[in-house]
């Protein structure tokens, strides 16, 4: 069983940085492959990046060059480094993982956090 919960979701202006963090629980963490996801309102959730246990990363194209995911196995903790964030990056981000393998469906990832607030202003 793997926990998940996320933070360091706010408010911020157009070109600023946040970085998320999310804090796991579970003896298989090390194992498994962990992704970033967002949904914004009134839209299907989207993949924004993956970290497999190989520490292999994969963005999508909207992110690539701005956002960096990564991950340290001896806190238990994923992270996502977002960069000249823009409006439309605004959405609610998840943080997902898997020990089934990693996809950029959502449907691949059986544990899930609670989702943090992003919102970037014009």
């Amino acid at each position: 069983q793997v926990q998940l919960v996320e933070s360091g979701g706010g408010l911020v202006q157009a070109g600023s940085s946040l970085r998320l963090s999310c804090a796991t629980s579970g003896r298989t963490f090390s194992m498994s492959d962990a992704a970033w996801f967002r949904q914004a309102a009134g839209k299907e959730r989207s993949f924004v990046a993956i970290i497999r246990a190989s520490a292999t990363t994969y963005y999508s194209d909207s992110v690539k060059g701005r956002f960096t995911i990564s991950r340290d196995n001896a806190k238990n903790t994923v992270y996502l480094q977002m960069n000249s964030l823009q409006p439309e990056d605004t959405a609610v981000y998840y943080c997902a993982a898997s020990l089934r393998g990693y996809s950029s469906s959502q449907y691949v990832y059986d544990y899930w956090g609670q989702g943090t607030q992003v919102t970037v202003s014009s």
